[in-house]
């Protein structure tokens, strides 16, 4: 089955934006939290093993986040990213309810929602992993 054009627009779209946002938050686990201050949060948090956990996650988000942002790996990317926020919403944001604003999973739903169907789907054609990998039936090709 082939992608229509406004197909693989959507999956662009989806792809740099929650690309972004995954960015954002891991930059800011870095240089506004720092990565002592998101260890602490994580330990407050009940997150096990917050001192391998918070610097991990920072660098997935980041890391992770620019690689969608390229389509890059954006399969392997995008499970990995759906794993964190499904982490994230059942070790922090269930009990809170649906709301962000009172610390609920609204967010982390939402992230974790578009990174799986970037997952299933793939990046698009205006991704890396379509220049390096092309319609090869490889492998690292479904990986990516």
């Amino acid at each position: 089955m082939k992608k229509t054009t406004l197909s693989n627009t959507g999956l662009t779209i989806l792809r740099v934006v929650v690309g972004f946002l995954f960015a954002a938050h891991g930059w800011q686990k870095y240089n506004e939290w720092t990565i002592a201050g998101t260890q602490a949060s994580f330990g407050k948090m009940g997150i096990p093993f917050a001192d391998i956990v918070a610097p991990v996650v920072a660098a997935l988000e980041l890391g992770g986040g620019i690689a969608l942002i390229l389509g890059l790996f954006a399969r392997p990317i995008a499970a990995l990213l759906t794993l964190d926020m499904l982490g994230a919403l059942l070790m922090v944001h269930l009990s809170a309810g649906v709301f962000v604003a009172n610390g609920g999973y609204e967010l982390v739903l939402i992230l974790a929602a578009v990174a799986l169907a970037i997952a299933l789907a793939g990046p698009g054609k205006a991704s890396a992993d379509r220049a390096l990998f092309g319609q090869r039936q490889s492998k690292v090709s479904a990986l990516a």
